[in-house]
């Protein structure tokens, strides 16, 4: 096979799975990350079928069950009434129906899988990359040291804010949504008598901004409290700016008492501004191309934006691979088979989880969950 050069931008959940996903298929790339270490940032992480299918592929799988919940349903609720308007069964019945579970667990122990499957010499920290200049020759990246290398082929998984991006398209700016999130882990055992504590379950509140959702952790020991609700004043995007508790309680008064109950056992909180971008009509440009929320950030309401993010590196990586032994004149063809491959389907989940609608009243969730990322056709 002809050796690429690969390099990708951004050592999140896209950035190393398209790392490990391009190792298992053959093929070597170097990740570059701005952080100087690893750091732990987010409580949570919710993975469908589709997205625990396709870490099963990377061999990543069985790490992160060791520590991660298996929800056994996935419920909507009303906000005031409490009534149920969907029941899709999950756990064993989704590794039936989908050939995997939905997990859902600490980002930490995510990351730490994905860390530990990748050597650690092919992930170079303290490389914050600042331009990217592309020629016939190769494709330069330029680091805030002022060094450089040069690569075959450049993917940039550096999210929302993505310079790869901007390199290749232009500066733009993402658009505040006008809705904020807190985010809040609880002790299980402090929420005793409030049912389903062992499933995911969506409050759905009195707008489509509104909601509260719940799920468990750390095998069932803890509670993931997920809460969004329309402000304007606010608009600091940080996953790591602390909240106020009242704030929390207060915007969510009027729901039923079991909602209640689970802010009610909050006693610190994260909040967030949510921003968002249109679909991309390109993601690639010569050699070089995007993933993740850097070509598709997405509202939260469907649970997709790390799932994408992995799926899309799965499928870049076979795209890549199969080009890899005409060598980096096949490059821009395999860019656009994979563009191809996902840009349907991402749009869709990117629209719809703005529009926040998805199974509130039931319906079929096989167009997502059924979505294996290894085996999807290519052309």
């Amino acid at each position: 096979m002809t050796s690429l050069k690969i390099g990708i931008n951004g050592a999140g959940i896209g950035g190393l799975a398209a790392a490990i996903a391009l190792r298992k298929l053959g093929l070597d790339a170097t990740v570059y990350e701005q952080a100087s270490r690893f750091a732990r940032v987010g409580a949570d992480i919710n993975l469908t079928p589709n997205a625990v299918r396709a870490l099963d592929g990377l061999g990543v799988g069985d790490a992160l069950r060791e520590t991660a919940a298996r929800p056994t349903h996935r419920i909507s609720r009303t906000w005031d009434t409490g009534e149920e308007t969907s029941r899709l069964p999950m756990s064993d019945d989704a590794e039936l129906r989908y050939g995997a579970p939905q997990l859902t667990m600490h980002r930490a122990d995510l990351m730490r899988g994905l860390e530990d499957a990748l050597p650690q010499d092919f992930v170079k920290l303290g490389r914050k990359v600042v331009a990217v200049s592309q020629e016939s020759s190769g494709i330069t990246v330029r680091f805030a040291d002022d060094s450089e290398e040069k690569v075959d082929v450049l993917i940039g998984a550096d999210g929302i804010h993505s310079v790869v991006r901007t390199a290749l398209f232009g500066q733009e700016s993402p658009v505040f949504t006008g809705v904020i999130a807190y985010r809040a882990v609880v002790p299980a055992e402090r929420l005793a008598g409030v049912p389903n504590l062992d499933a995911f379950t969506k409050w759905w509140g009195p707008d489509t901004q509104t909601q509260i959702v719940t799920f468990p952790l750390n095998r069932g020991r803890d509670i993931f409290v997920f809460a969004t609700v329309a402000q304007d004043a606010w608009r600091h995007e940080s996953w790591t700016t602390p909240g106020r508790v009242e704030d929390l309680r207060n915007a969510y008064a009027g729901f039923h008492a079991e909602a209640r109950a689970l802010l009610d056992a909050c006693d610190d909180v994260l909040v967030s501004a949510l921003y968002v971008r249109d679909p991309l009509p390109a993601w690639s440009s010569g050699r070089a191309t995007l993933l993740g929320d850097a070509c598709h950030p997405m509202m939260p309401f469907m649970a997709q934006g790390a799932g994408m993010a992995i799926e899309d590196g799965v499928v870049l990586a076979r795209c890549l691979a199969a080009a890899a032994p005409a060598g980096v004149a096949a490059v821009p063809e395999a860019l656009t088979r994979y563009q191809a491959a996902r840009h349907t389907r991402t749009s869709r989940i990117q629209i719809g989880s703005r529009s926040n609608a998805w199974l509130k009243e039931g319906g079929n969730a096989d167009w997502v969950y059924d979505y294996d990322a290894w085996n999807v056709a290519l052309d």
